[in-house]
């Protein structure tokens, strides 16, 4: 069975980092489109950061240049590095994964099949 399982989120002030990671398994993974999407109440569900197998990543431009997408060795866990933190990215951030999708639908969250279950950032200012 699937399972991705989130961490790493909490409280920072505005300026912070925060390193979060999801840890899958029953699958094999380093074939896997891996995200992290993040949804804040009221708002929908929008893609911040995504990676395929072959490296390649994907950003929302409200991150570029403050957060990374990581995984080792094309496989688990998987990691987004957020530093600069602001207020506005505050959200429950949940890590998605699927087996194959094109690199311009990467931050479209229903090409994903698998979800976790969210961890929580909240940044003050």
């Amino acid at each position: 069975q699937v399972q991705l399982v989130e961490s790493g989120g909490g409280s920072v002030q505005a300026g912070g980092s925060l390193r979060l990671s999801c840890a899958a398994s029953g699958y094999t993974f380093s074939t896997y489109s891996m995200a992290w999407f993040r949804q804040s109440p009221g708002k929908e569900r929008e893609g911040v950061a995504a990676i395929r197998s072959d490296g390649s990543t994907s950003y929302a431009e409200s991150v570029k240049g403050r957060f990374t997408i990581s995984r080792v060795n094309a496989g688990t866990p998987l990691y987004l590095q957020m530093n600069s933190l602001k207020p506005e990215d505050t959200a429950m951030y949940y890590c998605a994964a699927d087996p194959w999708i094109a690199r311009s639908l990467l931050l479209q969250q229903r090409q994903y099949k698998f979800w976790g279950q969210g961890t929580q950032v909240t940044v003050s200012a």
